[in-house]
């Protein structure tokens, strides 16, 4: 559980954050919960092309990817 202090830290925080851009807490609070939302969204459908991708079999095995990383390595 969160302790008082902590919140009463992030509260401050998140007030200077706020006033430095000129805004008010709850707008700063929103803008960032949009932004999460659309990192997360956009995350999501990474990994939904990359399964897909997977089940095509349109993917490099393990050994490749280390054998091109120590051939892009080499001098």
């Amino acid at each position: 559980m969160e302790s008082a202090t902590s919140t009463r830290q992030g509260s401050a925080s998140s007030r200077k954050i706020a006033a430095k851009r000129g805004l008010k807490t709850d707008e700063l609070a929103q803008q960032v919960l949009s932004r999460y939302l659309e990192d997360d969204s956009r995350f999501i459908e990474a990994v939904n092309l990359g399964l897909a991708a997977a089940d095509r079999g349109d993917f490099v095995e393990h050994d490749e990817v280390g054998a091109k990383i120590q051939q892009i390595l080499r001098p």
